[in-house]
Formats: C-alpha cells, structure tokens, sequence
C-alpha cells in the first residue's frame, strides 16, 4: 500500500516529529528533504517515516509543499548515526540532521553538482554600453559576460544581485541554463607523486598494524612530537586510495589545514577538499556533493566534516584526536573524536586516532583494550628530543614578562641564525587596567571579568561578551589620571620584544592578528622562509606546525594554569607543554625548551620535565579513578542563565529535584549544585549549573530520557535560557 503520511523531522527545538499528508503525484523519500508550512512560515525538513497512520486525523494535517530529494542525503550507517547522536546527546532530531547538513541544504537548494551558468544572448552582444550610463549595475553584467560565460554563484560573489540578472533576462539581453561538471573517474589517475621518505621500524610496524585489517579496528597512535606521525597516516591512505576507496582526516584547528593539505596534496594524485568554518555556503556544499558523489578522494576537515556522506569511505584519521576544539560548546554539544569512532563502527573501517598526548579518555580504553595502542617513540629522521629546563622568577625583575635569563638565552640562539618562539596564551596588550592612585579596575559591566586593554586599537574589550569602549582617560572611581596596565599579553610582548631585539622581526599569531582570510597562511609561510625571528604565539602556533628553524620555545607564563577548579586542568596544561615544546628542535638542530614559573617545585611541573606524559597519564587516571572521575564515571552538566539570578538557581533546584525522584537514581549516581558558574555573569545574565554523575553511560541516558521531558513542562523552563551538555569538557 503506497503512504499517505510523512512524519517529518524540522530544525525546532522539540523532541518530536510532525505529520503532513502526501499529495498526490509526489514521491518523498527517507532520509530526503521537504518542504512544508509551519505556522505562517514554510521550513525544510527530513522524512524520517511514510506510514498510512496517525494521532491526528487527516483532515488535520497540512500537506507537504515541495518534494526536494528523489533519494536520501545520507546513506544508512550516517543516517542510523545521526540519529544516534540525536539520542545520546539528548538534542532534537530535526535540529541534529539540520546541523549534519551544509548550509545551502538547509536553505533548499538541489543537492546535486548542477551549476546554473549566465551567457550573453546575441542581441546583448550588440547592445553597446554607452547606452546603459543610468543602469551601471546593467552595463557591469553585461561587461562581465563579454569576456565568457559565469556561474551564477560567480555573479553574487561579484556583487551582482539576482535582481539585475533577471531584469536583464527579461529584456532578453543574457540567458542561464543548467550544467552538470563533468564527472571524474580519479581512481583511474591515482599516482604517489613524490619520494617516500625511509621509515623507522616503529613506524613500519604501526602501519603494518592497521594494514592487517581492513575492517573496523580503533588504533591509538601515540607518537611524541616530531615522530613522523604525518607519514604514518600517508602510508595507511596508500592502500585505501589505490583501491578506489576514499578518506576523512579530521583536523582541530582551520589552521592546521593548509599544511596538512600540503603534505597531502605531494604525496597523492587525487582530487581533495576541504571543510571548515572559512568557506562560504558554495564552497561547503561543493565538498559535501564531492564526497557523497566519489569526486573526492580525500576530505580534510576540521569537527563538522565529520557528518559528510561518502561513496566509498575506506579510513578516517583523527590527527590531535586530545584536542578540546573536537567538542562542540553549543547547539548539538558532540564530541566528533567518540563520534568518529561510532561512524567507523556502522562503516566497519579502521579509524586512527594521533597525538603526542592522547586524552585520559582514549588512553583509558587503549589500556582497557578497547583501542589498538601503537606507539612511535622516537623522533623521526635526525632530530632529536628538545633539552627541558625551568626558570625560577622568583625576586627576578620582568621585562613584559620577560626574565634577564630568558632574554640572554634567546640572543644565543638568535645570534646562531636560528629562531625563537615564546608562547604566551593571553591576547591583547595587558588583561586589565588599574587606577595607581585607588586601586580601581575596569570590568566590564555586562560581565564578572575585566576589560582586557588592546593598545593596538586603542580600546578595552572584553573577550567574554566581545563589548568595547575606547580607553577612559581617567578612573571612574578617583578621577585620577594614573591609569597603568597589570599583566602581560602578546601585544605588550611583541612591543618589548621590538625594544630588546630591533635588528630582529618578529611576528606575533593570535586571533586578533589573523583575522583576515589567508593572513594565518601567509604570516607561516613567511616564518617557514625565516622572514621571522621571533614568533609570539597563543595556542593557535602551539599545534602540529613544523618550524625546522625554531631551536628555542620559552612558555612566559605557566602560573595562571597550575591552579584550577577543573579537573581536567593538569591535563590540558600537560597537553599544552608537550605540543608547546615539541616545536623545538624538529629538523637536525637541536632544541631547547624552558619555562618561566614563580613554583619551580610545582609537582605537575616537575612530573612533565623528568618522568614525561605517560608517567603524568599515568598518575592522572590513578587520581581520576580515586575520585570517581571521568572516564571512571560519565557526567552531564546542566547550564541555566537568566537576568536574574534567583530565577536561574530556582529552575536548576527543580531541575535536581526531577532527577532525584527518578526510579533510577540511586546511591551510585550523584547531583552537584546549583552552583554560580566559574564566570556567574556574562553578558547580563546570571549563570548557574548543575552536574549530574552517573557510573555508566546507559545509568546517565536513562537518567536524562526520563527527565527532560519533565525539565521541558517547567514554568521556569520558558523564563531562563537553559542547555544540555553530555559528557562536558569545559566546566566554565
């Protein structure tokens, strides 16, 4: 019997499905896109379901608008994937498939490669453009298409509107038609275009490993910086390639993609695409369509890539698989590490994760056996291990954060033709801004936190609510005009840094000087040229760059990451000091790797310099397992915010009162709070959280199932801004 139903899935923020009536003459499929009226507003959903059924009568149910897709966007195990996430991560579906999608879908365009192209026709050939002096917009079209036909996509990025084009096609002046690019049979052109370097037999052996078996396997490749992990990865894709299957390698940062891409595109003949936050809707959807249609051989992308559809897919590679920017902190809150894994399951290929420094998390379930653990131990080619040494500033006067020691050991090396990279996670010129005379700072007024003073710009921001004001010229509270900066940030350094060293030029990377498309691509090349001397980095330099030149990494300042109140801080500052100092000593030079820290004697530093990341590991999943702490119990934290604050704590009150009364709730599962959150105000609104331990996964899904729909009938729930986050990794 052909179904008259469609249970639809929508991006609102309700745990349901709608049903609509199937008119006659439309096909819609599962797994497709729709069209349909909601409310006064039309929206393209997902069809989850065709039944003849329903719990509300027909005459009910509106229609469906549009039929979009003859065939689903997503072939099984994706799809069983997402609905999956959906569930474990207790997020609406229609939202969850919305977010797995690029934004061009979910605005309704084809999904397919189909471009619409504009030419001249022959009687705007003879138009000539003296004619269209008050039409520019007009007489501009019409230059532009006298050198050659354009996409239409061509045209918007030109800014043309689609207006003028249909005026102009109206007047019968140009025309569109629809083209398919023609498509590619790489698989017939795969080639290995450069040299393999000789590989060491820790590396022979780890990708023998993975080789043995081409089904589904998790391998954790722990590798210490500068071990040729990179290469590994190329000699897996290898095999994959050259059987015509395809590849995910899935990058933290934007900015680990370009060289990646590089590494990538030598090695092989094949078509390659990436996906990441920089590109525009075109461009994402393109290397969406490339991967579901065979046209790419590889995709490199940073969490997002990970829901794109493959023909083929034979591996996917997770290169800094510890690296917290893999979490999403909003909307659908997934981690694409665990997800990756799962996809690699319903997909039954191999799947590597690499780092220097894996999570406690991977590291727990390689030594429970869950994963294969391979390890790479030592440095590749001729480099060897950095020398590891502590600055004590105790009583030691600071230039911009800069101790006499530090300084001298930097000339050595700069005057040895090399280069020096100090490291310092604080933008701006200083974090705040105090009266001499009263001692007042100035804090932003929508936000617990104070104005960090950017001298550049000439302007305080606060980095929680991005407000800015221009520097006051005297203190609010005193009136004095003795105004000076407390703290060091990378613009104060870069400055003092010119001062010390004027016949050295010196780059400073962070988020402010790279704000420009391609600006973070030219300022590496032109540090791998060596048009740099000295590089001043926040974490965006810490991860996965090769600098063979750089002989020297100073972390300025540890001392703002020893003491936390979360519990994942020890771990994300070991993290931190591998990656940090593995940029030392990465080619034939050797390298040199010194911190500054007024607590020498510091366990967690002292750990890390002699005895290394495993021993710290080590130690760590000891004190986690004491504490009942992840990965020994799973937590989901509950996060509320409000113009006021009695609001927000009542509704977590009550939040906590819904999963204390559960049937399920025992002795073994725990709620902590409410609780103000570590920064109570942003924005003008007031937060607060609750945790919730349970001691297994299946306990904490059950726990919130039952609960959310409870939590969703509170009259509070409609009056705060509240969220969901499973298995958090930042506790802010």
């Amino acid at each position: 019997m052909t179904a008259t139903i469609a249970k639809i899935a929508l991006p609102v923020p309700l745990d349901k499905t709608f049903d609509y009536l199937i008119p006659a003459g439309q096909k819609p499929v599962v797994g497709g896109r729709v069209r349909v009226p909601f409310g006064r507003q039309q929206l393209t959903g997902i069809v989850i379901e065709l039944t003849d059924s329903s719990s509300f009568s027909r005459d009910q149910l509106k229609p469906l608008k549009a039929v979009l897709d003859a065939a689903p966007l997503w072939q099984p195990p994706l799809f069983q994937l997402l609905e999956w996430t959906s569930r474990y991560y207790q997020y609406p579906l229609g939202d969850t498939l919305a977010n797995a999608l690029p934004a061009a879908l979910r605005k309704g365009k084809p999904a397919n490669s189909e471009i619409r192209y504009w030419q001249l026709t022959e009687p705007g050939k003879d138009q000539p453009l003296t004619a269209l002096t008050r039409a520019p917009r007009q007489a501009k079209v019409l230059t532009l298409l006298r050198n050659g036909e354009l996409s239409h996509d061509m045209m918007l990025d030109a800014e043309v509107s689609s207006a003028t084009l249909k005026t102009l096609a109206d007047k019968g002046w140009i025309e569109s038609y629809q083209s398919v690019p023609k498509t590619l049979c790489w698989q017939e052109s795969f080639a290995i275009t450069e040299d393999k370097p000789r590989l060491n037999e820790e590396q022979a052996l780890a990708i023998a490993s993975v080789n043995a078996n081409p089904e589904y396997g998790c391998y954790l490749l722990e590798g210490v910086t500068g071990s040729g992990k990179t290469e590994v990865y190329l000699n897996l894709l290898e095999p994959i390639l050259a059987a015509g299957k395809q590849a995910l390698v899935l990058v933290p940062e934007i900015g680990l993609t370009p060289q990646t891409i590089s590494r990538f595109q030598r090695r092989f003949h094949v078509p390659l695409f990436t996906i990441h936050s920089g590109l525009n809707d075109t461009e994402r959807l393109s290397a969406w369509l490339a991967g579901r249609d065979n046209q790419a051989g590889i995709i490199i992308g940073t969490r997002s890539a990970l829901f794109t559809p493959f023909a083929n897919l034979g591996i996917i590679i997770v290169d800094e698989e510890h690296d917290a920017s893999y979490k999403q902190q909003d909307s659908l809150r997934y981690h694409a590490r665990d997800m990756a894994v799962l996809r690699a399951s319903k997909e039954n290929i191999p799947i590597v994760l690499g780092s220097a420094t894996p999570a406690l998390e991977t590291l727990h379930n390689a030594k429970t056996g869950k994963y294969h653990h391979l390890h790479l131990t030592r440095r590749a080619g001729n480099a060897q291990a950095a020398r590891h040494g502590v600055l004590d500033v105790k009583g030691l006067y600071l230039e911009a954060g800069l101790s006499a020691p530090l300084i001298a050991r930097m000339r050595q090396h700069l005057s040895a033709g090399n280069q020096v990279m100090l490291f310092l996670n604080r933008r701006g010129f200083a974090p705040a801004l105090m009266c001499h005379e009263c001692g007042w700072l100035a804090d932003c007024k929508r936000c617990d936190a104070y104005y960090t003073y950017h001298q550049n710009t000439g302007e305080l921001r606060c980095h929680h609510c991005q407000t800015q004001r221009p520097v006051m010229p005297q203190c609010q509270q005193c009136g004095s005009t003795q105004l000076q900066t407390v703290g060091v940030g990378t613009e104060q350094l870069e400055h003092q840094l010119g001062e010390l060293f004027p016949d050295y030029k010196t780059v400073r990377i962070d988020r402010d000087s790279t704000r420009r498309k391609g600006s973070l691509d030219h300022y590496l090349e032109a540090i791998r040229n060596k048009d740099y001397q000295i590089l001043i980095g926040t974490q965006m330099l810490a991860k996965g760059h090769h600098f063979p030149d750089v002989t020297l990494v100073a972390l300025v300042d540890v001392d703002s990451a020893l003491f936390s109140n979360d519990f994942r801080a020890p771990e994300r500052l070991a993290q931190l000091f591998i990656q940090v100092a593995g940029r030392a000593g990465r080619a034939s030079k050797p390298g040199e790797v010194l911190l500054q820290t007024h607590h020498p004697d510091h366990a967690l530093l002292q750990a890390l310099l002699y005895q290394g990341y495993d021993h710290f590991a080590a130690q760590a999943l000891t004190e986690r397992r004491q504490a009942m702490l992840p990965p020994y119990t799973y937590l989901a934290l509950f996060r509320a915010e409000a113009q006021q604050s009695d609001l927000t704590e009542q509704f977590l009150l009550q939040v906590r009162g819904i999963l204390e009364s559960s049937p399920l709730f025992s002795n073994h599962t725990l709620v902590m709070g409410p609780n103000p959150a570590p920064l109570s105000r942003r924005a003008g609104r007031y937060r607060w959280q609750l945790l919730l331990q349970a001691p297994d996964r299946k306990t904490l899904q059950q726990l919130l199932s039952i609960a959310r729909p409870a939590i969703q009938l509170l009259p509070l729930a409609r009056k705060v801004r509240w969220s969901l986050d499973v298995e958090p990794q930042d506790l802010s």
